[in-house]
């Protein structure tokens, strides 16, 4: 019997899109790499295989995002931008750290940026080249069964595995490199194709009666402590999983994905059984409430650029002059066999020392021989042991923000990525600043209306309002300490016309701020932190009077623009209110 047939099913779709940038990979690389392009002009398509953002930070994986801040352990070394951006939404929003509700401000994010296409559930699955170029790639979009061909000028790979790789010829290693090829000296001495492997994280409530627990009958069983890496002192918080349920590295770390994936299951069940049967753990009254099916992937293929950053590079502290981006995680160089390390004899990780911050070039971030191909996140052009510090979660935001920036301006430029690195690292830099990126060693530079005007405030010296660093660095502040009815004012020179004055706030860098389920952390913020400026109020000078201008009434961000388009004789920024503190700081202020 033939089956009924609806008048529009007329066979498989296929749609084409006409676009500046197309960024495959929706990972915090890929998302902060669409939105910086999309926010500077360009027509830009994010193709996502999944259905909701955020990669290894969403709610199918729940990693950490770690950062060059080490958790809060390192004070002002957060990353800003975009992150901080999203990071700051999600605690005005989310005061219960749901994972469904990060994944909406993710998706709004997105799905709401002008100038940015989002194709979700979209897996990249082919690619048309000429010569030494990428003319399209093409996706199947699972839910609407269509065929998605996106054609641009510049493509950016945040898939992760760098599926473009295979797809198009791009050069990429796999594998750690042996020491002797980049001179690093905790590289293995001979090269191998083992990487670090992949986990699956579970989360785990308390009730108020006892929860009886009773493993599958094809979970693992780990009778004694001494089964599990680190012993007793391994497994002592049950809530949040752990990171050394970890395999796959000794395996293939795309090819074998499914594999390692059952056998992670079997291991995160076996290590519940462990904490709940085997042993007064003191979790009687826990019980699982998720457990990741889609494992969190380290490492697998690793593009090739122009510069690909090295354990030197790192230990130097990358001062690199075309610097767009920086890292800070210790060289995490996780065991190949992960879990099973312990029976070899080995610790799950090693974490190898290195400075924080470290500077990523841009060198890292394009294709050696693939003209107009860009790359962020964990398949950037690093080896094995600085992909083990670099393919953190708030490093890859940093890296995505910087690809994303150049490529909006490379099309803009008329350059491809090699061409805009040498003829306009500068104005990227520039770029990345004013959005409030950190770039170490380098200064935001200002136009003439704040440069030539007069700054006064109303207590203390307001100069680090225009120093060019915009958070704290070693025992230098570089803010203007303030309270409540304090202002800081610009008199221009003469007349003029300003389109918008920027405040960059505090949002206190000094303490944890992320999204996780984990046990709290010493400084942990929960909530919009105490000591940002909550309100504040912009008056402008006309005829020599003060005349109020604009006024925010619930500020949240670290960055806020507030348009002006007039002529002016200046302008005054007055602080009304914080989220609490008594006192708050001000780390710029500055008129376009």
């Amino acid at each position: 019997m033939q089956g009924l047939r609806g008048p529009t099913d007329s066979g498989i779709r296929s749609e084409t899109h006409d676009v500046d940038v197309c960024i495959v990979g929706g990972g915090p690389a890929g998302l902060a790499a669409a939105l910086a392009a999309a926010r500077h002009g360009a027509q830009v398509l994010l193709m996502q295989e999944r259905p909701v953002l955020g990669g290894n930070a969403s709610s199918e994986i729940r990693m950490h995002i770690c950062g060059a801040d080490r958790h809060g352990h390192l004070p002002n070394l957060r990353e800003t931008g975009i992150l901080e951006e999203l990071r700051l939404e999600n605690v005005r929003r989310n005061a219960n750290r749901s994972y469904s509700l990060w994944d909406s401000i993710l998706y709004e994010r997105a799905r709401h940026q002008p100038g940015l296409d989002l194709l979700l559930n979209c897996t990249c699955h082919a690619a048309e080249t000429d010569g030494q170029r990428i003319v399209s790639v093409t996706g199947w979009e699972m839910t609407t069964e269509t065929w998605h061909t996106v054609r641009a000028k510049l493509f950016i790979d945040c898939s992760g595995d760098g599926i473009l790789a295979p797809l198009t010829g791009a050069e990429f290693r796999m594998g750690r490199e042996g020491r002797d090829e980049f001179g690093e000296s905790i590289a293995p001495a001979v090269p191998d194709s083992q990487t670090m492997g992949m986990s699956c994280m579970f989360e785990a409530r308390e009730y108020a009666t006892p929860q009886p627990f009773e493993p599958p009958a094809w979970a693992y069983v780990f009778p004694d402590d001494e089964d599990l890496p680190y012993g007793a002192d391994g497994h002592r918080w049950w809530q949040y999983g752990y990171w050394w349920v970890e395999l796959g590295g000794d395996q293939h770390s795309i090819y074998d994905s499914e594999e390692a994936r059952d056998e992670l299951l079997k291991v995160v069940f076996g290590v519940w059984d462990h904490i709940k049967n085997r042993g007064d753990h003191g979790a009687d009254n826990w019980a699982l409430d998720w457990i990741g099916f889609l494992p969190g992937k380290r490492e697998s293929r690793r593009y090739v650029g122009d510069h690909v950053l090295s354990q030197r590079d790192i230990e130097a502290g990358g001062p690199f002059p075309d610097i767009v981006a920086y890292g800070g995680w210790t060289m995490d160089d996780h065991h190949p066999a992960g879990f099973g390390a312990v029976k070899l004899g080995h610790p799950a990780t090693i974490f190898h020392p290195c400075p924080s911050p470290y500077g990523i070039p841009y060198r890292a971030l394009y294709s050696r021989n693939i003209e107009n191909l860009y790359f962020a996140g964990r398949c950037a052009s690093c080896t094995h042991v600085a992909l083990s510090s670099a393919r953190v979660m708030g490093t890859a935001f940093s890296m995505g923000q910087a690809a994303g920036t150049a490529a909006a301006l490379a099309v803009r430029a008329e350059l491809t990525p090699r061409d805009f690195g040498r003829q306009r690292i500068h104005e990227l830099q520039q770029a990345l600043l004013r959005d409030d990126c950190y770039l170490p060693g380098i200064r935001q530079e200002f136009g003439p209306h704040t440069c030539e005007a007069q700054l006064l405030a109303s207590r203390g010296d307001p100069e680090p309002l225009r120093d060019g660093i915009n958070r704290p660095v070693g025992t230098k502040e570089h803010c203007w300490p303030c309270a409540p009815g304090d202002w800081a004012a610009y008199l221009l020179p003469q007349p003029a016309v300003v389109d918008e004055v920027t405040v960059i706030t505090d949002s206190a860098l000094d303490r944890l701020l992320t999204m996780d389920h984990d046990q709290p952390r010493p400084r942990q913020l929960f909530t919009v932190p105490p000591v940002m400026a909550k309100a504040f109020h912009l008056d402008v000078m006309l005829r020599g009077e003060w005349v109020p201008h604009r006024a925010v009434t619930d500020n949240y961000q670290r960055l806020v623009r507030l348009p002006v388009h007039q002529e002016v004789e200046g302008v005054r920024l007055v602080v009304d209110e914080t989220w609490g503190s008594k006192t708050t700081r001000l780390y710029a202020l500055y008129l376009d």
